[in-house]
């Protein structure tokens, strides 16, 4: 019996250490101390999105276009001889929420990188995470400047990049477009005090359109959940700009521009690609839309190839829906993070990071894009006009 029970505590220690070995035989170079596998048939790709909440209708768009993306790569074969898997976080359009959700993506479901989130707030509530966990994050729309470079030392953030262009870029955009295409020389400017893009486009727009010559008039704030504007637009309206640039997201800005309309204000109003939502027109109104203004990634009614494909193939996966503009940005976050994936070699997370640092001239849905020093995209941007409540190209403007 003994012997019977030595033969059996050996057979037992072999078959753990065996075990072991193989443990270290299977494929962890996608491991890093914190997450990060890409072990197995699959890469894991997290999304950090908006699924709910005030900018649902941002991370529902840009959660589309990312599994767009994800079957037309895994339809052509994958990356690496693997089929990537897109896991999806709602982080209910709330920063803490966005912490929450990029901890459990990397904790718990192991991803290699993460796309996300929508917003400049929300995303910002995510760069602390990447950096600690050491896991690249794109961000989707997020386009205040503080998500790349870190405003307290001015060193970039080194695991940190983006889709969408910055907020200098879409200031100037605008400011000059209010200078050269409308003419006007005087301006209101609306911001959303609880808002970082909403900021970041304020300070921006100002620099330049005061630098072209122009007056701004006052500074007006609201915060979200606003709901009755009407003092401040009355007060507006005394002010008699030639524009007003409100730059915010689509929920209070429908508001504000039905009440403005109501109100009897009818100079143009711009903004910003936080306008880009179908609900836009829902809130305010198709008319209360006429003469207004916002910049956008890009524009469906675009006849370059890249665009044309990417509409047909959003509206043949989305019942003829046509993709906006986070749409596109989700879409391109995901190419962008198999192109690094690609070209590192590996899913690990340190050649990812190093890889998508190296970007450029990558073919994507909203342009051809490199990565700059900042980790930003260099790409154009485009002005769209609304008509009857929709979108329609009004012209494009190259960095």
């Amino acid at each position: 019996m003994k012997k019977i029970g030595a033969i059996i505590l050996s057979t037992v220690l072999t078959a753990v250490l065996a075990a072991g070995c193989g443990s270290n035989n299977t494929e962890s170079s996608g491991n890093s101390a914190n997450g990060g596998s890409s072990a197995g048939d699959t890469i894991k790709i997290g999304a950090d999105l908006e699924l709910t909440g005030g900018q649902a209708s941002f991370g529902d768009s840009a959660s589309k276009g990312a599994k767009l993306a994800v079957q037309q790569i895994n339809d052509a074969g994958g990356v690496l001889g693997k089929k990537l898997e897109l896991v999806v976080a709602d982080n209910a359009s709330k920063s803490e929420e966005a912490t929450q959700a990029a901890q459990k993506l990397i904790t718990d479901d192991k991803v290699v990188t993460i796309i996300g989130a929508s917003t400049s707030t929300n995303t910002l509530g995510i760069v602390p995470v990447a950096t600690e966990k050491q896991i690249p994050l794109v961000a989707v729309g997020a386009t205040n400047p503080k998500v790349t470079v870190d405003e307290r030392t001015s060193k970039v953030n080194e695991w940190v990049f983006r889709t969408a262009f910055i907020d200098p870029f879409q200031g100037q955009v605008m400011a000059n477009f209010a200078t050269n295409s409308l003419k006007a020389k005087t301006a209101v400017i609306y911001t959303d005090t609880s808002s970082d893009y909403s900021k970041g486009l304020q300070k921006f727009f100002e620099e330049t359109f005061t630098k072209n010559g122009g007056k701004i008039l006052s500074q007006e704030s609201y915060q979200q959940k606003d709901s009755d504007f009407k003092a401040v637009l009355t007060r507006i309206k005394a002010a008699n700009p030639d524009v007003i640039y409100l730059p915010g997201y689509y929920e209070e800005v429908g508001k504000i521009l039905k009440q403005a309309r109501e109100m009897g204000i009818t100079v143009p109003f711009m903004g910003g690609d936080g306008w880009d939502s179908p609900q836009l027109a829902e809130i305010a109104g198709a008319a209360a839309l006429d003469n207004t203004f916002m910049s956008n990634h890009y524009s469906p009614e675009d006849t370059a190839p890249e665009v044309t494909s990417f509409v047909d193939a959003y509206k043949a996966a989305n019942g003829g829906a046509v993709p906006d503009g986070m749409a596109a940005l989700g879409y391109d976050a995901v190419k962008l993070v198999a192109d690094a994936i690609t070209r590192a070699g590996a899913a690990e997370p340190a050649k990812i990071k190093d890889a998508l640092a190296a970007t450029k001239d990558l073919q994507l849905a909203t342009g051809k894009v490199s990565l700059n020093e900042t980790h930003d995209p260099v790409k154009a941007a485009v002005v769209l006009k609304f008509v009857g409540g929709k979108q329609t190209f009004e012209t494009k403007v190259n960095p």
